[in-house]
Formats: C-alpha cells, sequence, structure tokens
C-alpha cells in the first residue's frame, strides 16, 4: 500500500491531543470515516487551523501512521464559514455532524453520504436562520435512509398492509418494528401514536432536493417535529441519543 494517499473529506469533528495536535474525525468522499492527527495544528500559525474547520471541505494528503494516519498537507474546497460563526446554525449542523461520526466507520464505503452531507451543509449556510431546522431535518432523514434504516411510512412494518391515513388524524408507528402499523397489527405490538402531519413531513423532507425544501418553506413546528422522529428513530435502531440533537430542543434559540 502507498504510504501516502489523498482524499477529500468533510470535518465532522475535532479532539484536542497533547499541547497543539488535533485529532480530527472526516467523512471521506467514498462515504467511509477517516481520523487522522495534524500535529501542531492548534498553534497559531498553523496553516492547519483554518483549512480544517468543523463543517468544512478540504483536499488532504494523509501519511500512513501506526495506529492514526497523519495530515500532511490540506487545501480548504468550502469553508461553511456561517456554520461556525451564527449560534442557530452552529446548533443545527451539530446533529448532521454526530450521526455521521458515531454511524460511519472505518473501511465501510458509502459515497451518497458524502454528497447528501455536502449539499446539505451548503444548504444551510444559505438558509435564514428560521429555516435552519428544515435543512438539518431534512439531512438526517434522508442520512437515516441512506444508512439502511429508511422508515415505513405508507406500508404496515408487520404484515405489509397499506395503512389508511387521515388529514388531521395520528397514526400508529412503532419505532422498534420499523414505521406505521395498520389497526390490526397496533394491537399486538408497542406503538406510540404520532401525528399524521409529522409523518407527512417526514415523507416531504425525504423526497424532496434541498432546493425544494427552500422553497416548501416548513415552518419551526414542522421542523421539529421531524427533527424529535429522527432522535427516537436513531435511539432505537442505531443506540444512542444525538445530545446535539437534545440540545437543539432546548437551547431556546427557535
Amino acid at each position: 500500500m502507498p504510504q501516502t494517499y489523498g482524499a477529500r473529506v468533510i470535518v465532522l469533528r475535532k479532539t484536542k491531543l497533547g499541547e497543539s495536535d488535533l485529532v480530527l474525525t472526516m467523512l471521506a468522499e467514498d462515504g467511509s470515516q477517516l481520523r487522522a492527527v495534524a500535529k501542531g495544528a492548534r498553534k497559531p500559525a498553523s496553516s492547519f487551523a483554518s483549512r480544517l474547520e468543523l463543517y468544512a471541505v478540504a483536499d488532504v494528503l494523509l501519511a500512513r501512521g501506526r495506529s492514526l494516519d497523519v495530515v500532511k498537507e490540506a487545501r480548504l474546497v468550502e469553508g461553511n464559514e456561517r456554520l461556525r460563526l451564527d449560534m442557530e446554525h452552529a446548533a443545527c449542523a451539530a446533529p448532521m455532524a454526530e450521526l455521521l461520526d458515531r454511524a460511519t466507520h472505518t473501511g465501510l464505503e458509502n459515497p451518497r453520504l458524502f454528497a447528501l452531507t455536502r449539499t446539505a451543509l451548503a444548504a444551510l449556510g444559505r438558509a435564514r436562520p428560521q429555516e435552519a431546522p428544515a435543512m438539518c431535518a431534512a439531512h438526517l432523514v434522508k442520512a437515516l435512509a441512506l444508512l439502511g434504516l429508511r422508515p415505513s411510512f405508507t406500508l404496515c412494518a408487520r404484515c405489509g398492509a397499506e395503512v389508511a391515513r387521515h388529514d388531521g388524524g395520528d397514526v400508529r408507528v412503532s419505532f422498534r418494528e420499523g414505521g406505521v402499523l395498520c389497526a390490526d397489527c397496533a394491537s399486538l405490538v408497542e406503538a406510540r401514536v404520532v401525528p399524521q402531519g409529522a409523518l407527512a413531513w417526514c415523507e416531504a423532507l425525504l423526497g424532496s432536493t434541498f432546493s425544494q425544501i427552500e422553497d416548501l418553506k416548513p415552518d419551526l413546528s414542522a421542523s421539529f417535529s421531524v427533527l424529535r422522529f429522527c432522535q427516537e428513530w436513531t435511539k432505537e435502531h442505531v443506540g444512542f441519543n444525538l445530545k446535539s440533537l437534545n440540545f437543539l430542543f432546548t437551547c431556546g434559540l427557535f
């Protein structure tokens, strides 16, 4: 194997190491996770400081190491600066990065995750503060689907029958079984009542491009209903709560 290699990455997390180094957790262009050390990145004069910020897209040259690879060079492609400077945008970018940090793995490729996340970060950067939760919600529900965890919104998750849905009504959902339930199956397993509107918005965000979502202009109530659905879905199927999403629910920014 070559001792050095290049990669286009999105920076998901930075962890302090020693007096001046950083351990970077990154999403590579092939959808796998990369972890590498950026030596001296915390020094004021380091060229890495501005090129490997959170949520930035960068081209990096890495040298293979014993436990962690080492960043030798970095070129900034997209800075996404607004996602770090504005509190509302930072609060909405954090759950997107946290999900990928926890759910992606070294060597497990999923190229569509990178393309999705790059587009979502750009859309979030363009959004007004009140529109930011919708961009976060859209990314989460789409990323979960790409990770193989797509909910069933129209067919019963147990028997496959079409589930009747009425405007303004509630729907029985089993997060454990994988989606909505028909009336017969809802009596057999643990189910939760979810407003029809919340599921409709989940479907709308899942099936729309980010440009279309900008035109849909979901209100905060709709956006947060999708975010709460994603939190429960992640807890059930990935095994953890998104701490940054809990912060978004309680921070009072919206």
